[in-house]
C-alpha cells in the first residue's frame, strides 16, 4: 500500500479506537499511524482471483483467509505493527480477534511501482519475525511476476517463472496456476 500521510505519534489503543470509525485504513508502525491510499482496478483483480482460489481451496478446514481490511499484528522490540496485507491466511485456532490477526501462516501482497520498496523491505522482514509466517507472496501488478520466499528456504526469495508456469503455496497444500492468478487482466 502507497503511505498517503503520517500523524503524530499515538498508542496502540488510540489507534484501535479511532479505526473503528474511519472511512481511510491506516497501518501503525510503531507509534506512528499512515493513511492507505487505495487500490488499483489491477490489484483488486488479483487479489480477487487470488481470494477465490484460497477461499474455495481452505473451505471446511481449519484456516481462515481474509482480505486487506483485517489487519496482520506483530510486535517488534516491544513496539506493536498493525500492516493491512492484500491477503492473510491463520490456522491458529487462538487467532479470534475479530479485527486483526497476530499468527498468519501465509500473507500475500499484491504491489505496485509505489509499494513494491516497502512490501519487499520494511514489512517483508517485520513479517518474516513472526514464529507462524511460512510463507510472504510477492506479486507484481504491471506482469505476472510473483516471488515466493519460505521460511523452510531461509527466506531465500525465488522467482515463480512466468505466466506458463505454476504457484505453489506449501503452507497450504495448494498449486495454482499463473495464468489463473493473472486471470482478467
Amino acid at each position: 500500500m502507497q503511505v498517503a500521510e503520517k500523524h503524530d505519534y499515538i498508542t496502540v489503543e488510540e489507534y484501535l479506537a479511532a479505526e473503528e470509525t474511519s472511512d481511510v485504513r491506516h497501518e501503525y508502525l510503531g507509534g506512528w499511524v499512515c493513511a492507505l491510499a487505495g487500490e488499483t482496478r489491477v490489484q483488486n483483480q488479483i487479489a480477487g482471483n487470488l481470494y477465490i482460489a484460497l477461499r474455495q481451496h481452505l473451505r471446511g478446514g481449519p484456516c481462515k483467509l481474509s482480505l486487506s481490511d483485517i489487519r496482520g499484528n506483530l510486535t517488534l522490540r516491544d513496539d506493536a505493527y498493525f500492516y493491512h496485507p492484500d491477503l492473510v491466511v491463520t490456522c491458529a485456532a487462538r487467532d479470534t480477534n475479530p479485527r486483526f490477526v497476530r499468527h498468519p501462516k501465509l500473507i500475500i501482497e499484491v504491489m505496485s511501482s509505489s509499494t513494491d520498496r516497502g512490501d519487499k523491505r520494511e514489512k517483508f522482514f517485520a513479517c518474516t519475525t513472526l514464529e507462524s509466517l511460512e510463507e510472504y507472496v510477492l506479486l507484481a501488478q504491471a506482469s505476472p511476476e510473483i516471488t515466493l520466499p519460505r521460511r523452510a528456504e531461509g527466506w531465500r526469495a525465488h522467482k515463480v517463472p512466468g505466466p506458463e508456469a505454476s504457484l505453489t503455496l506449501t503452507s497450504i497444500q495448494l498449486t495454482l496456476p499463473v495464468a489463473a492468478v493473472y486471470e482478467g487482466l
